[in-house]
């Protein structure tokens, strides 16, 4: 494993374009600390005329915008090398910072509340510049049955920096204290196990290879499960907490307000993918017998099906790949992506201490950037389509946007990565000549179907009876969520998968588990993404129109409403049966091949 020090500097990113040195890092800091203070000079005056309304939803605005570019530059930098004491200590200030100016802050939300509406309506047609604020305050007041007092409020703000351990303990334990062991690889060279190089044991040909990793990476983990049972349960708690307070009825709902979500497309996710699990089943048992296989564990799951068909790609062949596979977007769809490429905005390679896994991320003002661990595998090139999916999905709705309206919704972060990589394989597939390669090719896409929908779907209903169990006055013990996850992998791999015991303890090891019902988003932009491709790809220009302005919509509507303008409706479950059924057409191309 290279040290960061040792990664050429061509292929980091270069996080100097947001801030030019940790020198002005620290002289920004000063800055932003003394201008929360601000706040006070606003506090109980919000009624007084809709200009000191404005200049309030101004300054607090501005404080946002350095207190962010403050946070996410201390953290990428931190995970870069989560090992570095330095940047752990920057953004542990970061951190304290905004916590500091939301704290501050607290009280605009209950003082806007309590202006009585009619003069309320009556500051928000004033023409003094708050129009660039209707959306935020007309969400303000669709939340107002779940908005506390003004000193409640202010508590509850105080609390936030208190109750955030369970998800940095995880952070640090996962990426820079854990350790796994070696093991031999194909060719018989010692390799330690680490969380970039573990889906590419997983990938080998070689069983004794991918029963070694897979027991191997969960023996350690294993060891860990009463201490992480109580961290997971502590991150639960906190958001079950939040949501008792604020009056929400589950942990659940309070999540998805959020995003304006209804708790039935929750539900109808899970029930859907439910119902179809027995062409998931039909997968395992396909897979089984294509491996010519007596049985069938879970450490089977990712090689491929197809042997000899397993290739490797430099990066730039993985980029050139990339643009190919994406030209159906336009040419300047491409030259942003060209943009990213010529310009540093993706740290390429994995290193001692790096975060493990791939992001997209950066601040308004900034182009955006993306972390990736690149190992050569097809799935890294597909990781690198759907980062910058999101990346140019930032990108486009900063440049259409104000900072108040660009932030896009996490609901729909995951319709234009995976809208990416179905682009990808649909070029991939019909490009190819080859019946190998096509296999292969199909493969690769039943698996995107089995780790995205299917999976990600187990990961929901997982946190869905956690939370549950505890807004029941359940513990979360070890031993229970070693019980759901087992049974849970029982039921979605059918009778002929024999589930490793290893595997119950896999929830230990998932980051997204740290923000609350995350996950089931991307099950549901899978499915989204997938119709949306399938008619860009068929040339359907009114659907690509309708594509681009949903990029440039950042949340100006909601979630629900923006995948519209492309033609989907995700409060039905057409989208969901859609993609169940390019499933089963794929199963049953694979079967003819």
């Amino acid at each position: 494993m290279k040290k960061r020090s040792e990664i050429p500097l061509s292929s980091t990113w270069r996080l100097e374009d947001m801030v030019e040195s940790d020198e002005r890092w620290e002289e920004l800091f000063a800055q932003a600390k003394e201008q929360i203070k601000g706040y006070g000079s606003f506090k109980g005056r919000l009624q007084e005329s809709a200009d000191v309304l404005y200049q309030c939803l101004a300054f607090d605005e501005d404080c946002q915008r350095r207190t962010e570019l403050l946070y996410v530059y201390a953290r990428m930098r931190s995970d870069q090398d989560t090992g570095n004491q330095k940047y752990q200590e920057m953004f542990g200030r970061a951190e304290t910072l905004s916590y500091s100016a939301a704290r501050e802050s607290s009280f605009m939300v209950p003082e806007i509340l309590s202006i009585p509406q009619d003069k309320l309506q009556e500051f928000m047609t004033s023409d003094n510049g708050i129009q660039r604020f209707l959306r935020v305050l007309n969400l303000l007041l669709e939340k107002k049955p779940y908005t506390l007092s003004g000193p409640e409020e202010e508590l509850l703000a105080a609390s936030y920096e208190a109750t955030q351990g369970a998800a940095r303990i995880f952070n640090l334990f996962n990426n820079a204290d854990i350790r796994f062991p070696a093991i031999q690889d194909d060719q018989g060279n010692t390799v330690e196990i680490t969380h970039g190089n573990f889906i590419s044991l997983m990938e080998s040909s070689s069983r004794r290879v991918r029963e070694n990793a897979f027991r191997g990476l969960y023996s350690v983990y294993r060891q860990f499960a009463n201490t992480m049972a109580a961290t997971y349960s502590a991150q639960v708690k906190q958001a079950v907490y939040y949501a008792r307070v604020r009056r929400y009825p589950s942990s659940l709902a309070h999540s998805l307000m959020e995003n304006q979500i209804p708790v039935s497309v929750y539900h109808n996710l899970v029930e859907t993918v439910r119902k179809n699990l027995p062409l998931l089943h039909r997968y395992v048992e396909l897979r089984r017998r294509t491996l010519n296989l007596p049985e069938i564990h879970l450490y089977d799951l990712y090689v491929p099906m197809v042997e000899g068909s397993r290739k490797s790609y430099s990066f730039e062949e993985a980029k050139a790949i990339v643009k190919e596979g994406l030209a159906p977007l336009g040419q300047e769809y491409l030259d942003i992506i060209q943009e990213g490429f010529d310009n540093r905005w993706i740290d390429v390679y994995e290193n001692e201490g790096k975060r493990s896994g791939a992001y997209s991320w950066g601040i308004y003002g900034t182009h955006p950037y993306v972390l990736l661990n690149f190992h050569g595998t097809l799935d890294h090139v597909f990781t690198l389509a759907h980062e910058m999916g999101h990346a140019i999905h930032s990108y486009y709705s900063d440049h259409s946007q104000n900072y108040t309206d660009a932030g896009y919704k996490i609901f729909v972060a995951e319709v234009a990565s995976t809208c990416n990589e179905t682009l990808l394989i649909q070029h991939l597939l019909e490009k190819t000549q080859d019946k190998k390669e096509k296999k292969y090719l199909i493969n690769h896409f039943l698996e995107s179907f089995r780790a995205t929908l299917f999976r990600q779907t187990m990961f929901a209903e997982f946190e869905a009876m956690a939370h549950e169990k505890t807004e029941a006055g359940e513990t979360l013990t070890a031993q229970e969520l070693c019980r759901i996850y087992h049974q849970l992998n029982v039921d979605y791999f059918g009778p002929k998968m024999q589930v490793d015991e290893e595997i119950d303890c896999e929830w230990e090891r998932i980051p997204h588990f740290y923000t609350p019902f995350y996950v089931y988003q991307y099950a549901t932009g899978f499915s989204a993404a997938v119709a949306i491709a399938s008619r860009i790809k068929a040339g359907d220009q009114k659907t690509l129109e309708g594509y681009r302005k949903f990029l440039q919509g950042g949340c100006t509507l909601a979630p629900i409403e923006l995948l519209k303008l492309a033609g989907v409706d995700m409060a039905k479950p057409e989208p969901v049966e859609a993609a169940m059924k390019v499933f089963e057409e794929l199963l049953e191309e694979f079967e003819r091949l």
